[in-house]
């Protein structure tokens, strides 16, 4: 009898189920009446307290279309992961205890970067592990997509369709605020689709007179409005010079707005007397149900994982390279970033078309 836990872990996204399912019904597949599945409640916490319960196929039955995770996630903070908790319980020790006894031959990680270095972590202390590439962001490294991305694409570029109209309306500046502390793809794909005139990244520091002359620049041609994409960890390029201990002690000693859109659009109307006003979709990226493109992904990434259960290849990532899917070592993947690189086609084919980036 083939024993194989699973858990999703950190922010939820669209497409989670839609994995599950992909790599259950792969085992059933290898394993008729072979395998059973245990599912861990709320992610790691599930794993460290013992919270589980064992699953059956009809738990993965009309789950392709359904948003967020069946069987719930918490936030682990990978720092925290070898600082006992509140009763001064090992939480490593006690992943690796109940991996044991319920005698896993494997556990099947869903999760973005924190999730995959404890993964990892875990791979180091003799678990077998096959994980998954999960996240919004995009940001995982070693793999070109990450499912959850594209749906969430989709959402925001419809904040950003749905604020054209009012925009147009009342010739007005508009900031839709795009999740993203420290990596832009989501907020440049989102913007690019979203037909936004100013792009911004935690990767290009912007230069606020740089953004107020595109404006000005607009203005003089006519254009009754502009649309401002922000990414949540947008920077600029005083702040980008700064250490990260004093860019926390600047913002906790002036901590004026509620967000980098709402200084931004603060800055703006000073220089330019314009009326802006901010939306924040937050984590309405995350939610509703998966697009085609994710079901397709997450069904693709299941069923590769569930061939490297059967085959006992362990320690791996599924990755997606070259529209192909791939085994990534775990050792590669924790801790590093995919971040987008300012020199990238997708950013020098935006200018060209005349999308600034508040760089110059």
């Amino acid at each position: 009898m083939k024993r194989v836990g699973m858990l999703t872990s950190g922010g939820d996204c669209q497409a989670l189920n839609a994995t599950m399912r992909g790599v259950a019904k792969g085992l059933y597949r290898a394993f008729p009446d072979e395998v059973e599945i245990i599912g861990f409640e709320d992610g790691y916490r599930g794993l460290i307290y013992g919270d589980y319960r064992q699953m059956k196929p009809r738990d993965f039955s009309g789950i392709l279309t359904r948003g967020g995770t069946i069987l719930g996630t918490s936030r682990q903070p990978f720092k925290l992961m070898r600082v006992p908790d509140e009763n001064g319980l090992d939480k490593v020790e006690a992943m690796k205890q109940t991996y044991r006894k319920l005698k896993l031959d494997c556990l099947v990680v869903l999760g973005g970067n924190g999730s995959q270095k404890t993964a990892n972590l875990l791979r180091e202390e003799g678990l077998n592990i096959v994980s998954l590439p999960k996240t919004i962001d995009n940001d995982l490294w070693g793999t070109d997509m990450t499912f959850g991305f594209q749906s969430a694409v989709n959402v925001a570029t419809n904040a950003i369709d749905c604020i054209h109209t009012t925009a147009a309306s009342h010739g007005r500046v508009f900031i839709v605020e795009i999740m993203g502390h420290k990596v832009g793809w989501l907020t440049l794909y989102a913007g690019v689709a979203g037909g936004a005139d100013i792009i911004l990244l935690p990767e290009i520091p912007y230069d606020i007179d740089v953004v107020v002359n595109a404006l000005k620049q607009r203005q003089k041609k006519g254009k009754r409005f502009s649309i401002i994409a922000v990414a949540e960890g947008a920077i600029s390029k005083e702040d980008a010079k700064l250490s990260k201990k004093e860019l926390k002690e600047k913002k906790k000693a002036g901590m004026v707005y509620p967000s980098v859109a709402y200084e931004i659009g603060a800055q703006i109307t000073e220089r330019t007397g314009q009326e802006v006003r901010v939306t924040v979709p937050g984590h309405m990226q995350r939610g509703g149900e998966p697009c085609p493109y994710d079901r397709a992904l997450a069904t693709r990434l299941g069923a590769y994982a569930s061939k490297l259960i059967a085959k006992e290849e362990y320690g791996y990532m599924v990755a997606v390279k070259n529209n192909d899917l791939a085994k990534v070592p775990l050792e590669e993947v924790a801790g590093k970033l995919k971040t987008v690189d300012p020199k990238c086609p997708m950013i020098a084919e935006a200018k060209a078309i005349g999308i600034c980036f508040g760089d110059k």
